[in-house]
């Protein structure tokens, strides 16, 4: 199986101390549009179960330090897929990103900002699709906001008046619209990814706005 050979082996490493205490909060991204759904567990305790495509779990408290996840596809018959070791911080917010396709499977932890910013939203773009260009994300007709973003690249959290807006995704340096994004709505005080995932040759680019926030199931 593709997906098992290319995530084999996985393993993701902060700079951290190999203990720490506390508490640190992680979510699963299943961002890889050809791969099956999953379950991630973690001492032969199911974190996550069942999660597809386009999916981006809640945030689970794990200990701080080092972790691993194990990663199965779902079903009566589990197929161990990888054991994924992360070091997190006590007190952060991550994210693991599973990105590409099933045959050049990449994999990503990032911290996530969660601190939200009184009466305006912030917001940041991952680029997840693997063979769309670098783009940028602009308002309709209008200026960029996030400039230059590659496949595995993520901006910085911007700051954003809440309100509903018509945005472009647009290839790097262009007027031309790749993907019109009508209605986007952000609230004040809340903090939002904006995972553009999908393939340009299936023509299946789409954009998923996920709040980032603690909250459990």
């Amino acid at each position: 199986m593709l997906w098992t050979r290319w995530i084999a082996g996985l393993v993701l490493v902060l700079g951290f101390a190999l203990a720490q205490e506390g508490t640190a909060y992680v979510r699963f991204a299943h961002l890889v549009p050809d791969a099956p759904a999953v379950d991630i567990l973690s001492g032969g305790n199911k974190v996550f179960e069942a999660q597809a495509f386009k999916d981006v779990t809640y945030y689970a408290e794990v200990p701080a330090g080092s972790l691993t996840l194990t990663v199965q596809t779902t079903g009566q018959n589990p197929a161990k897929v990888a054991d994924v070791n992360i070091r997190v911080q006590a007190g952060k917010y991550y994210t693991v990103m599973a990105l590409g396709t099933a045959s050049t499977l990449k994999a990503r932890l990032v911290e996530d900002r969660i601190a939200p910013a009184e009466g305006v939203a912030k917001v940041r773009v991952i680029h997840a699709s693997p063979d769309a260009p670098a783009v940028d994300v602009a308002l309709k007709e209008g200026p960029v906001l996030f400039r230059n973003l590659a496949f595995n690249q993520l901006s910085g959290y911007g700051t954003v008046p809440a309100g509903v807006y018509n945005l472009e995704v647009r290839p790097t340096g262009t007027r031309t619209v790749a993907l019109p994004l009508e209605g986007v709505g952000f609230e004040g005080g809340k903090v939002y990814s904006v995972f553009a995932v999908g393939l340009l040759a299936g023509e299946t680019l789409e954009v998923i706005v996920v709040e980032d926030s603690f909250a459990s199931p």
